[in-house]
């Protein structure tokens, strides 16, 4: 198996523009994909399935994680996220820079797995900015919202673990600092 080389990590807080500036950056860039993580957490208007993520059963996510297909898995507010090893390791094979959109506690998981894997943490502007973005959503309640925003707090600690940090201000030019990274050799 290869040692991860085509392998970017991607983390940050719930509203800081991973998803966003992903999906600018896959538009610009067909020769990058991303691995689409499996969750249990519903599906928000717009989402579908197999493209934003594999929507599962709790009791079906835990047999994946009991027979070993799960790369790297947690369970953020009351939801499993995780991420099918099948969709990196035949993306790797093939030579392909694969873009794994995880959790903090998953990046580190991934790279004990994958030692040359590139970790990049992506930051709002502000958290006023974060709590703007989290709220304009109207996807959640106030509860949920003060989970995700004391979450988010945590998190962003862990931004000096990782090997790159951005911060999300303007979709294009986070996404082009992005890809830069992504075409650094190691």
């Amino acid at each position: 198996m290869s040692n991860g080389q085509h392998l970017i990590v991607l983390s940050g807080p719930a509203g800081s523009g991973k998803d966003t500036v992903v999906q600018y950056l896959v538009e610009h860039h067909p020769e990058v994909e991303v691995s689409v993580s499996m969750t249990t957490r519903d599906k928000r208007p717009g989402e579908r399935e197999g493209v934003n993520y594999y929507y599962i059963s709790t009791e079906e996510f835990e047999r994946r994680i009991a027979a070993g297909e799960a790369l790297e898995y947690t369970n953020y507010c009351g939801n499993y996220y995780g991420t099918p090893k099948s969709e990196v390791d035949s993306r790797i094979e093939k030579g392909i820079n694969v873009i794994l959109i995880i959790e903090v506690e998953g990046a580190a998981n991934i790279k004990r797995l994958y030692p040359d894997a590139k970790l990049v943490f992506v930051r709002p502007p502000s958290f006023e900015e974060l709590e703007k973005r989290l709220r304009g959503r109207k996807t959640e309640s106030e509860e949920k919202i003060r989970e995700r925003l004391a979450r988010a707090l945590e998190e962003m600690e862990y931004a000096c673990d990782y090997d790159y940090v951005i911060i999300k201000d303007k979709v294009e030019q986070c996404a082009e600092e992005l890809y830069q990274i992504i075409c650094e050799p190691k």
